[in-house]
């Protein structure tokens, strides 16, 4: 995942990815009208995708810190056991499926 983050974007200061920005060369005025436009879009893109492997990461960063605490696999909700079924499906689940 983290491969993944920095072929979008770069880590900050405060730990979080962002996405970086295409290269906005100076567009002469013969450029094609819709470059600036598709770069931005090009930008937006990457940042959604930035967001949702952030998002992803920090699940499957908990579940690892949960692992390491003996807790993974406990319900944050109920402190029932997680069903498996569940956790196959999502080894970053924190909840069982009452719980969801």
């Amino acid at each position: 995942m983290e491969k993944e983050l920095s072929d979008l974007g770069f880590k900050n200061t405060d730990g979080q990815w962002e996405a970086t920005a295409p290269e906005m060369d100076v567009m002469p005025p013969q450029a094609e009208p819709n470059e600036a436009a598709d770069k931005i879009e090009e930008y937006e893109e990457r940042r959604g995708e930035s967001n949702v492997l952030q998002a992803r990461f920090s699940e499957v960063t908990h579940a690892l810190e949960k692992i390491e605490r003996g807790t993974y696999g406990t319900c944050e909700v109920s402190g029932e056991p997680i069903e498996e079924d569940r956790l196959e499906a999502n080894p970053a689940a924190r909840t069982c499926k009452l719980h969801i």
